[in-house]
């Protein structure tokens, strides 16, 4: 699978860039999850295997788009960012390299459901919300396809009332959701509109739309 990218093209203004991040490490962070995915699949095709998309919980590949990509991030980062391990908060770590580097937490969701974790936590967040289409890239709001493709990126600072907390009787634990306010909050770094599971007339683009003329963005 040969992919057509362009993907440094739907960045927002640099000046939105927080934690010492930057748009070739954000870019290489998302290429690395293409091509890992990419290689995977290709093995599974093979030897006449379904796609990880569908061998595995939409969850369970969230939290492995959300591994790689801090992976892709970290490879790219020239040592300003390490791995924290396994089940750490928070997912990237700041070296000493760099003094305006900061923590960060990576949360990954699919479409236009909200990245969710499982306590609130005040810190730096990265969030990242995917869309499944085909191996060409095309994807309609109504169809799931079996391909990773990234729609957006968020970040920014949150704190514990920008999330809504549930632990009811019979859920699997508990659960932080970022609410609509945290999502406000943070602030949108990258957005392919081909993949925006939003309709035009939704709350999300008129949002989007405001933003857009707040801060002279000609990309919406």
């Amino acid at each position: 699978m040969q992919r057509n990218l362009a993907i440094e093209e739907h960045f927002t203004n640099q000046g939105t860039l927080q934690c010492g991040l930057t748009i070739n490490m954000l870019a290489s962070g998302i290429k690395y999850v293409y091509d890992t995915l990419d290689k995977i699949d290709e093995k599974l095709v093979e030897v006449d295997s379904p796609r990880l998309s569908n061998l595995v919980e939409l969850a369970n590949l969230s939290t492995i788009i959300g591994n790689l990509f801090n992976i892709g991030i970290i490879k790219a980062s020239q040592g300003l960012f390490e791995r924290a391990g396994p089940h750490k908060y928070q997912d990237l770590r700041a070296t000493k390299l760099n003094p305006y580097a900061e923590n960060i937490e990576i949360k990954v969701a699919l479409e236009d459901n909200k990245p969710k974790g499982h306590l609130p936590k005040t810190g730096h967040y990265l969030t990242c919300r995917y869309i499944l289409g085909d191996e060409d890239g095309n994807y309609a709001i109504s169809k799931r396809g079996e391909v990773v493709w990234i729609w957006e990126l968020r970040c920014g600072y949150l704190e514990k009332h920008h999330f809504n907390v549930s632990n009811t009787a019979g859920d699997s634990g508990k659960t932080a959701v970022i609410n609509r306010e945290g999502l406000e909050q943070l602030q949108i770094i990258y957005f392919d509109r081909a993949y925006c599971p939003h309709g035009p007339k939704s709350q999300y683009w008129q949002h989007l739309k405001q933003q857009a003329s707040q801060e002279n963005l000609p990309l919406f």
